[in-house]
This record gives structure tokens, sequence and C-alpha cells, in this order.
């Protein structure tokens, strides 16, 4: 049911592309990628948005952050949602042959604990309100936790281009300094905005991102969840298995969804 992990491929094209559009830009405009090599600016965006990010939530909290890069760069096994439909259709018709007991075997086969763990309730008699309240806050409980997540990011997103400001003015004031020399006055001033571009870089093309990643991928595998609680939900009420394919198909994009049916209808007729 699911697919083999690996490096999620849109993060990091997105941070190369994101990087490439900076600088070959800024070499289009004749500055010197050079330029970025400013360690006072560096010091005072990055530093600064880990001391931001650290005052504004929990240790717990932020102990997880770690995790969090690794849910962005790397592409999560995911429930294959056309074959799931599949799998409770075959359960329904199992259920409705030999009852629902015979649907315990099947719980030793399955790898996620989530379905296991709703199927295992079906099995033992529960109720289907008593099952979806149980499966359903296990979901919001879920998405609560995601949801810290994508705060920290979107948190890092808002203050990093404020602090850019802040190594601006910075570095405007230390430009003063050089009022009697012209030259070194310019430079001062081109490196001052150096924290700028660092800020709305970072907040822009890295940090707002990461967490509407946090967010997508979230709300993809609550979709998951929500789809094996109504499937489970079905069997219990010994609905028929095109049924629970037309119902469970709804969670698909169309086109999917039309080759479910469609397979259903073949194999149906067969």
């Amino acid at each position: 049911m699911t697919g083999e992990s690996g490096m999620d491929k849109t993060s990091i094209i997105g941070i190369i592309l994101g990087i490439i559009a900076v600088g070959v830009g800024m070499v289009l405009k004749g500055v010197s990628v050079v330029a970025l090599a400013n360690p006072a600016a560096i010091l005072i965006i990055l530093v600064g948005t880990m001391a931001t990010v650290t005052i504004a939530f929990p240790t717990n909290e932020i102990k997880k952050v770690p995790k969090l890069f690794g849910v962005i760069f790397k592409e999560q096994e995911e429930a294959d949602m056309g074959e799931l439909i599949r799998m409770f259709s075959d359960w329904a018709q199992l259920a409705r042959k030999e009852g629902l007991l015979a649907l315990e075997a099947k719980t030793g086969e399955i790898e996620d604990e989530f379905l296991k763990n709703g199927l295992s309730l079906a099995v033992d008699g529960q109720s289907a309100d008593y099952i979806r309240d149980i499966l359903s806050e296990e979901i919001e409980a879920m998405e609560e936790r995601h949801s810290v997540g994508a705060a920290i990011f979107s948190q890092a997103g808002t203050y990093a281009p404020t602090l850019g400001v802040l190594g601006a003015v910075i570095g405007l004031i230390a430009a003063l300094g050089y009022m009697n020399d012209s030259e070194a006055l310019g430079h001062a001033i081109s490196a001052a905005f150096v924290a700028t571009l660092m800020g709305i870089f970072t907040g822009y093309v890295l940090w707002h991102p990461f967490s509407n990643k946090l967010k997508r991928k979230s709300k993809q595998e609550a979709k998951v969840k929500y789809l094996m609680v109504e499937g489970i939900l079905s069997i219990l009420e010994g609905e028929a298995p095109r049924v629970i394919e037309q119902k469970l198909a709804a969670y698909l994009p169309a086109g999917e969804r039309k080759q479910i049916l469609e397979e259903s209808v073949v194999g149906n007729n067969e």
C-alpha cells in the first residue's frame, strides 16, 4: 500500500531554481555574486531568525525542527488510495460472505498502524460512532502536531525580512562613518542592503514555502486517513463492495476515480 520513500524532488528543485533566479539576476544587473559573502548579514539573518523562532516556540516544539526538515526534503511513504479502495472492496466481499471476524486475519498483514487499529476496533464489535470518534480524534491530533511545525517556518518567514531591514539599518549606520570617502561609502551602503536581500530571500523562497509544503503533506495524509475511516465504517455497516468503491472514489481525482469505477464494472461483469 505504500511506495518507496526518497528525496522530495520538488523541494530540491525549487531551492535550486530560487538560487539560480537570484544569482543570475544579480549578474545580469551587474552585481557581483561575491557581494553575498557578507558574514555580518548572514549572522543577522540566520542566527537572528533562529533566535526569534526559539523565543516564539517552547522547547518541545523547537526540538522537532530537524525532523521537520526531514519531512520537507524526503518523499514520505504514502498509501496508494486506488489500491486502498480495491482492498476495502475485497474486504467488504469477504465480510459479507464470512462475517466481520473473517477480517481478523487481515489485521496482521497491515503495516499502517492507523488502519490496523481501526479495523481491529471494527472486528472487536465496537459501534460505528465510537470508531469514528476515536479515529477522527487521532486525525485531529495529527493535524494539530503538523500545524505547529508549519507555524514554526511560517513565523521564520515573517521574521526574516524584518531582520533584513534591521541588518540594512545597522549597515547604514556603519556607512555613515565613511562620509568623507565616497568610494568606501558606496561599498558600505551596498553591503548594508545584502542583509535585506538575504532576509527577503530566506523568508519568501525558503521559510514560507517550507511551511506550505508541510501543510500540503499534512492535508494529504489526513485525506488518506479519512478515506480509511470511511472504508472501515462502510464494511462495518455491511455495504456492498460496489457501493464502497463509489463512495471512496470521491476522494480521488476525476481521472483516477473513473479508472477505479470502470475496473469495478469490468470485475463485476466477469
